[in-house]
């Protein structure tokens, strides 16, 4: 249980990290967060590899990075869609 929180921790703390770089907010607050991070590790895990510090299961940096692109994708997507409107 205890590593499942931590998982869910760290999940959202990169998606917050990937929207705080790009200087983009996350659709969905703090759940956003942590999908972004969670989905971005994964991104990040098939892109890059396995590489760098690992915490409760995710690899900090390609995380970071898979975060990083799928927070760029979902903005551009919804501001193409806020525009078409």
């Amino acid at each position: 249980m205890l590593s499942f929180l931590w998982f869910l921790i760290i999940g959202g703390v990169i998606g917050w990290l990937a929207g705080l770089i790009l200087g983009r907010d996350i659709p969905g607050g703090i759940i956003g967060n942590i999908i972004a991070g969670i989905i971005g590790a994964w991104i990040g895990g098939k892109l890059l590899g396995n590489w760098g510090w690992r915490v409760s299961d995710f690899y900090v940096f390609p995380a970071l990075i898979g975060a990083i692109i799928l927070v760029f994708l979902a903005s551009f997507i919804l501001r193409s869609m806020r525009k078409a409107t």
